[in-house]
C-alpha cells in the first residue's frame, strides 16, 4: 500500500464518519450518548469486533 492509498482510505473514513452527524445530528448525538453509557467491557468488545471485522474484510480484499 502506498502513501496515497492510505490517504484515500483515511479520506473515505472521514466521509463515512461525517455522513450521520451531517444528515441527522440529533440521531448521532443520541447514539453517542448511548455509547458513553456503556461500560468498559462492552466498549472493548465492540472495539475487538470492529478490529476482527476490519481485518477479515482486508483479508477478503487481498
Amino acid at each position: 500500500m502506498t502513501g496515497s492509498d492510505w490517504l484515500a482510505a483515511f479520506g473515505l473514513l472521514l466521509v463515512i464518519e461525517g455522513m450521520l452527524p451531517f444528515a441527522a445530528p440529533a440521531v448521532w448525538r443520541d447514539g453517542f450518548r448511548r455509547i458513553l453509557e456503556l461500560n468498559d467491557g462492552q466498549l472493548r468488545f465492540i472495539g475487538a469486533a470492529s478490529i476482527v471485522g476490519g481485518v477479515f474484510l482486508l483479508m477478503m480484499l487481498n
